[in-house]
C-alpha cells in the first residue's frame, strides 16, 4: 500500500499526483496573494506583498546589477523584476504543494516562512505602519488553509484510487464476483477527485475575481489620476525663452529637441507609481533653517511660476544611451523657497524626500544659485506632470544627475549637511554630488541602417548642462577629427543637435563623436562605467556602406 501511494496507479492522471499537488500549491498561493492585494487596497498600496518584496529587492541591488538591468532592459527593468519575482514565487508555491502532499505540514510551513519574511520586509519600508503586516498575514493564512485542504483532498483521491487497484499492477479489478465493493471504491475515487478539482477550480476563479476586484478598488482610490486629468495649471509669470527655429535639423532618426512626455525616460525605484492627491499634498521645508514652513499645492500654484527648458540625464545612462531627455518645465524657483526658510550657516546639502521614501542629496549651493534654474516643477511640456514623472510636484535641477537631484513626488526639503545625512544612492556606492559629464552620441546612422556610397548625414545630440556645447567633432575610422554643424539651443542647460555631412565610401566604417564644452573641456576617450559618477567615453558606431 505504501508503494502504491508513492506511485499512484489509478486512472484519471493520478499517477502524476505530484503535478496536481504543484498546481494546488500555485493556485493556493495565487488566491492568498489576491486576498492580500485586496486587503492592501484598504490598508495602503505600499503594504502590498509583491511590491513590498520588490521594493526590498531594489533597495539591496548593488550598483553593478542596477547598471546591468538598466543597460539591458532600459525602462522595462521593473517589469522584468516583477516578472522574475512572480516566476520565482510560482515555483516556490509549486514546491510547497508537492511537499504538503508527501510530507505534511512541510509545505504549509514553507508558505508561512515566506509570509514571515515578506511581513518583515513590509514593516521595514520607510514610514511603514504596523498595520502594513495585515495584507501578508491574512493572505498567507488563506493560502495555507487552501493548501492543506487541497493536499488532504488529493491524498483522499489517491487512496481511493489505490483501493480499487491490485497492488503494483496499475490495472483495476474486473472480477464480477467483487463488483459491488469495487464499484463503491470507484465512486469514492470519483467523489474525491471531484472535490479536489472543485476546490482547485473555485480557488483559481476566486483568485482571479478577487485580484480584479483589488485592482478595480485601487484604481477607484487613485484620486491623483482623476485630479490631474481635470487640473488646469496657471500661466507662467516668467515664460520660457522661445525655442529658435534652428533647434531642429529635421533629420530622420535624430531625437527631437524637446522630448515628448510619453517618450521621456523613466528610471526610479518605484515599482508601483505613487498616487499623491494634490488636495492633501504638502511640501515641508525643514532642517537647519531659521523659519521652517509647509506649503500646499494650492499655495504653490498661487506663486509666480517660471518656465524653463532643461535637459535631465540619468547617471545610469551608458555612452550613447537614451536615458536623457529635454523638456519645458513649469515651476517655482527652489532658491526662493530656501530663501524663505533662511538656511543656517554651515548647511551645505538639501535632502529631498519622495512620497515613497526615496531620498536625494543635492548641494545647497546649487539649489541656491541665482544663475541656475532649479525648479519645484508642477508642469511638463504644457501639461501637469505625468503621474510617473512626479505629479503633483518634483525637483528639476540643471547640471546634476537625477540620483542626486530629480526627486519625484517630493514631500520634503530638509536643509542639512553632507556630514550628517546620506541619501538613498549615497549609501550604495555612488558619489555624493553627481555633476553631469560632457557627452555626445550618434543617433543616425545606426548599425542596421542600409547605406549606399555617397552623401550620408551623421547626426546626434550633445550636452554639457549649465556650461554649454562649443562644438562637436566626428571621426571616420582612424582619420582626422572633423567639425560638425551645431543647431541652435535655448540655453546652456539643454542639449543640442548636431550634423556632419560625410562622403561615404563602400566598405565597413567606424564613426565616433566627441564634444567640446564652452569651458574648453573635451569629451574624454577613456571608457568608464556609470557607477559611481557617470559613464565616459566616445560613442562609436559601426556601419556598412554598399
Amino acid at each position: 500500500m505504501d508503494d502504491d501511494r508513492r506511485t499512484p496507479p489509478g486512472p484519471g492522471g493520478l499517477r502524476h499526483a505530484r503535478w496536481w499537488a504543484a498546481l494546488s500549491g500555485v493556485v493556493s498561493a495565487a488566491a492568498g496573494f489576491a486576498v492580500a492585494e485586496l486587503v492592501a487596497a484598504f490598508v495602503s498600496p505600499r503594504s502590498s506583498p509583491i511590491f513590498a518584496v520588490g521594493a526590498g529587492v531594489v533597495d539591496q541591488v548593488p550598483p553593478w546589477l542596477k547598471d546591468f538591468a538598466v543597460e539591458n532592459f532600459g525602462t522595462n527593468d521593473k517589469a522584468v523584476l516583477l516578472g522574475g519575482m512572480i516566476v520565482t514565487l510560482a515555483l516556490g508555491a509549486a514546491l510547497s504543494g508537492a511537499l504538503e502532499l508527501r510530507r505534511p505540514p512541510v509545505g504549509a510551513v514553507l508558505l508561512g516562512a515566506v509570509g514571515l519574511v515578506i511581513t518583515i520586509v513590509a514593516l521595514a519600508r520607510p514610514d511603514a505602519k504596523f498595520l502594513w503586516a495585515a495584507p501578508t498575514v491574512i493572505g498567507v493564512t488563506v493560502a495555507i488553509i487552501l493548501l492543506r485542504t487541497g493536499a488532504a483532498r488529493l491524498r483522499a483521491w489517491e487512496v481511493a484510487e489505490t483501493s480499487g487497484t491490485p497492488a503494483g499492477t496499475g490495472v483495476p479489478f474486473e472480477d464480477p464476483d467483487v463488483e459491488t465493493p469495487l464499484t463503491a471504491a470507484r465512486l469514492r475515487a470519483t467523489l474525491d477527485r471531484r472535490r479536489f478539482l472543485a476546490l482547485t477550480g473555485i480557488s483559481a476563479g476566486a483568485a482571479v475575481l478577487v485580484g480584479l476586484g483589488a485592482r478595480a478598488l485601487a484604481a477607484g482610490t487613485e484620486a491623483a489620476t482623476a485630479v490631474r486629468e481635470t487640473l488646469k495649471l496657471p500661466g507662467a509669470a516668467l515664460p520660457a525663452d522661445p525655442i529658435p527655429p534652428g533647434t531642429e535639423l529635421g533629420i530622420d532618426g535624430l531625437a527631437p529637441y524637446v522630448t515628448p512626455n510619453a517618450d521621456f525616460y523613466r528610471i526610479d525605484t518605484a515599482l508601483r507609481v505613487p498616487q499623491v492627491d494634490p488636495d492633501t499634498w504638502v511640501l515641508k521645508v525643514s532642517g537647519l533653517v531659521e523659519e521652517p514652513f509647509e506649503i500646499t499645492f494650492a499655495e504653490l500654484l498661487d506663486l509666480p511660476l517660471e518656465e524653463h527648458v532643461v535637459t535631465l540625464a540619468c547617471v545610469s545612462n551608458p555612452v550613447g544611451g537614451d536615458l536623457v531627455g529635454n523638456a519645458t518645465w513649469l515651476g517655482y524657483p527652489i532658491r526662493e523657497l530656501l530663501a524663505r526658510a533662511r538656511p543656517a550657516e554651515g548647511a551645505d546639502m538639501v535632502l529631498s524626500t519622495s512620497a515613497d521614501g526615496w531620498t536625494a542629496s543635492t548641494p545647497l549651493e546649487v539649489l541656491a544659485d541665482e544663475s541656475r534654474d532649479c525648479l519645484l516643477a508642477v508642469g511638463m511640456n504644457g501639461e501637469p506632470l505625468p503621474i510617473e514623472h512626479g505629479f503633483p510636484a518634483r525637483l528639476v535641477v540643471p547640471g546634476l544627475y537625477g540620483y542626486v537631484s530629480a526627486t519625484k513626488w517630493v514631500t520634503e526639503l530638509k536643509v542639512t549637511t553632507f556630514a550628517d545625512d546620506v541619501a538613498y544612492w549615497s549609501t550604495r556606492g555612488w558619489s555624493e554630488r553627481g555633476p553631469i559629464k560632457i557627452s555626445s552620441r550618434i543617433d543616425t546612422p545606426r548599425i542596421s541602417t542600409d547605406l549606399v556610397a555617397g552623401p550620408v548625414r551623421v547626426a546626434g545630440m550633445a550636452w554639457h548642462q549649465h556650461t554649454g556645447i562649443a562644438g562637436v567633432e566626428v571621426q571616420v575610422d582612424d582619420g582626422p577629427w572633423q567639425p560638425a554643424q551645431l543647431a541652435d539651443a535655448v540655453s546652456t542647460d539643454t542639449w543640442v543637435q548636431w550634423v556632419f555631412d560625410w562622403d561615404a565610401t563602400a566598405g565597413n566604417h567606424t564613426l565616433r563623436s566627441r564634444a567640446t564644452g564652452e569651458d574648453g573641456e573635451v569629451q574624454t576617450e577613456d571608457r568608464a562605467n556609470p557607477a559611481p559618477d557617470g559613464a565616459t567615453g566616445w560613442h562609436t558606431m559601426q556601419v556598412s556602406v554598399e
